[in-house]
């Protein structure tokens, strides 16, 4: 995957050794670029039309797949996630209703934009600072064409920067993020890398794109992630006081007086024996049923989410993973329309 990952650059290099024009190249890579976004345009717009002309729906989830998975530290399975999502989601193993009883099979509820084109684009040479720029311009057409809300299919966890950011812009201001993960994803520059999948809230916090950053389920978290912890004002919720934290959480309300609620679930947020499938096993963690408690319990009008890490390469034989990470969609479907 790791090879994989890199053609992208190393056939910028050849085509560089091959003394061929600058100019020649940009202009390609201006047509990759615009065209992804023409697709994820033309897509989020006859999806917004259809719902306009059903009528009812003050806010729609719309899932928008962005298979990114070079960003990761350790394993770039990731990339792989998004479709297997979607086959878990309808797979036909169960029915299209929520807990909370929103029908997913009702477009008012839940449609679909489709993939950034990830790999493609960075096939042709475009660097990350261009890519994540892709990211978040794509995340903008979706919030466009109201009442559509984008709920993004990682990927790995350096995702959540671009797409936090343009749902900030688009709205004009801060959110309350609500982050479940076993890893806080606040190193300035893990490995160097200020888009690692281990620094994405760093870049959030730095943008000024959240008033409150609540960090759940954390349990592998380093000295630097406390000192920046402390330096940006995040609420981190440690699983060894979850005990104690447990009233809190369940009863969170977010959002007043700001854009509204952002919310992230990195699938490791899980202990291993609910969700084996990430690249990152760290036992300990939150069980399926206090993700979605604290999910149901909140109050606050939710405007955007995530859900990222599943690595499908080191899912169980019969998918059980993928299943989770449905689910996880599911209810914040459910949880985003209305």
């Amino acid at each position: 995957m790791k090879n994989l990952g890199r053609m992208g650059i190393r056939y910028l290099h050849k085509l560089n050794a091959a003394n061929v024009p600058k100019d020649l190249l940009e202009r390609g890579q201006n047509r990759v670029m615009e065209a992804s976004l023409t697709f994820i345009r033309e897509r989020a717009k006859l999806k917004g039309e259809l719902l306009r002309a059903l009528g009812g729906a003050v806010a729609s989830a719309s899932l928008l797949g962005v298979p990114l998975g070079h960003n990761s530290s350790f394993l770039q399975g990731p990339a792989f996630a998004p479709p297997r999502i979607r086959e878990a989601i309808w797979c036909g193993s169960t029915n299209s209703t929520t807990e909370e009883g929103k029908e997913l099979n009702d477009p008012r509820v839940l449609t679909d934009v489709g993939d950034v084109p990830v790999q493609e684009i960075r096939d042709c040479g475009v660097d990350d600072d261009r890519l994540m720029g892709i990211i978040s311009e794509s995340v903008k057409l979706v919030m466009e064409e109201d009442p559509l809300r984008p709920l993004v299919l990682g990927g790995d966890h350096s995702i959540s920067f671009p797409v936090v950011r343009a749902v900030s812009e688009k709205l004009g201001g801060p959110m309350d993020i609500l982050h479940l993960d076993a890893h806080p994803d606040i190193y300035h520059a893990f490995e160097g890398n200020k888009y690692s999948h281990a620094s994405s809230f760093a870049r959030i916090m730095e943008g000024g794109y959240a008033r409150r950053l609540l960090q759940v389920g954390i349990r592998s978290i380093t000295k630097e992630g406390r000192e920046q912890g402390k330096r940006f004002g995040v609420e981190q919720y440690e699983m060894r006081t979850f005990s104690r934290d447990r009233h809190i959480l369940e009863n969170l309300k977010l959002g007043e007086g700001v854009k509204g609620v952002y919310i992230s679930v990195d699938v490791d947020s899980l202990d291993p024996a609910f969700a084996p499938g990430v690249s990152h096993i760290e036992p300990g963690g939150l069980s399926f049923r206090d993700v979605l408690n604290i999910l149901h319990n909140l109050q606050g009008n939710v405007v955007a989410a995530d859900v990222v890490e599943f690595n499908p390469q080191r899912d169980t034989v019969d998918g059980m993973t993928a299943m989770v990470a449905a689910k996880l969609v599911r209810e914040l479907t459910a949880k985003m329309s209305k």
